[in-house]
């Protein structure tokens, strides 16, 4: 089995829904089982940033799909849940990014293993933080819990946890 930490996000409404129907459809997968959720936490958007904040998590799940095969797998789900691409970093109802597989890494045309940009962004980084706080980034051999320190206190408070109006069925 293969270990993957993948990142769910959402800030088209019922944000909270489309976050609990992709980890239904996820865990309907058949090759695919989810070992950890993370909190969920409310982001202020980043890169385009005239929209409405996001929800964001991290799961850990282990699965025997190979890393294109699980994107693919990602990808699904987002058009299942009618996720439009018409602005870079826009609104999505759903986004599924796979951050970590295994320890490996990997550059394609479609992926790049480790996620290339996860380290940079608090919003990935503390749900995961959360879940996998010694996880080893393979590009730096550095544990995430690591790459929490180069935060700002602001950077951190503009990640807060979200309370929930339901569960995510943990």
């Amino acid at each position: 089995m293969n270990t993957v930490y993948i990142a769910l996000g959402s800030n088209v409404e019922p944000k909270d829904n489309y976050l609990k129907e992709a980890l239904h459809l996820l865990r309907e997968h058949p090759q695919v089982r989810i070992i950890q959720l993370s909190s969920i936490y409310q982001t202020a958007p980043v890169g385009y940033t005239n929209q409405p904040d996001f929800l964001n998590m991290v799961i850990e799940a282990e699965t025997s799909l190979s890393p294109l095969v699980l994107l693919e797998a990602c990808q699904r789900i987002e058009h299942q849940l009618e996720r439009k691409r018409d602005i870079r970093f826009g609104p999505r109802t759903i986004d599924l990014d796979i951050l970590v597989y295994n320890q490996e890494n990997r550059q394609t045309e479609q992926l790049t293993l480790p996620h290339p940009r996860m380290h940079k962004r608090a919003f990935v980084l503390i749900p995961l933080n959360e879940i996998a706080p010694e996880l080893i980034l393979p590009t730096t051999g550095k544990p995430i819990s690591d790459y929490m320190k180069q935060f700002s206190e602001r950077e951190k408070n503009d990640v807060t946890r979200w309370t929930t109006r339901g569960s995510t069925d943990k």
